[in-house]
C-alpha cells in the first residue's frame, strides 16, 4: 500500500478512485498520565507520555486507514490528512483519511 499526502505518486497512474478510506481511534487520558503531567507541568519540558500516546493514536488511526482502503481493493491513499478533536474533557479522537486508488 503506498501512502501519499500528495495528489499523486511518482510513476505510477491512477486509475481509479475507490472512495474516501478512514480510521479512527478515540483516546483518553489516564489519571496516572495526568498527576505526572501535572508535575512536569510546574518544571517544564515535554510530557513524554502524552506524545507516546498521541504516537500510538496516529499509528492506530493510520492503520485502520490503511485497512479500510485495502477492503475497498486500493493499492494506494492519495492526499493522506490526519484531523484530530476533542470529544470530552480527557478523551480526543484521532482520524486519519485519504482517497484511496486504484494504481498502474
Amino acid at each position: 500500500m503506498i501512502i501519499s499526502t500528495t495528489e499523486k505518486i511518482p510513476n505510477r497512474e491512477i486509475v481509479e478512485i475507490l472512495g474516501i478510506a478512514r480510521g479512527s481511534t478515540v483516546r483518553a487520558r489516564s489519571i496516572g498520565r495526568d498527576i505526572f503531567a501535572g508535575l512536569k507541568n510546574i518544571v517544564g519540558g515535554e510530557i513524554e507520555e502524552y506524545t507516546r500516546l498521541q504516537a500510538q493514536s496516529r499509528e492506530e488511526a493510520l492503520q485502520r486507514m490503511i485497512n479500510d482502503a485495502q477492503r475497498m481493493g486500493a493499492d494506494g491513499i492519495v492526499n493522506v490528512r490526519f484531523s484530530t478533536s476533542m470529544i470530552m474533557q480527557g478523551a480526543a479522537e484521532i482520524l486519519a483519511y485519504g482517497t484511496a486508488v486504484k494504481l498502474t
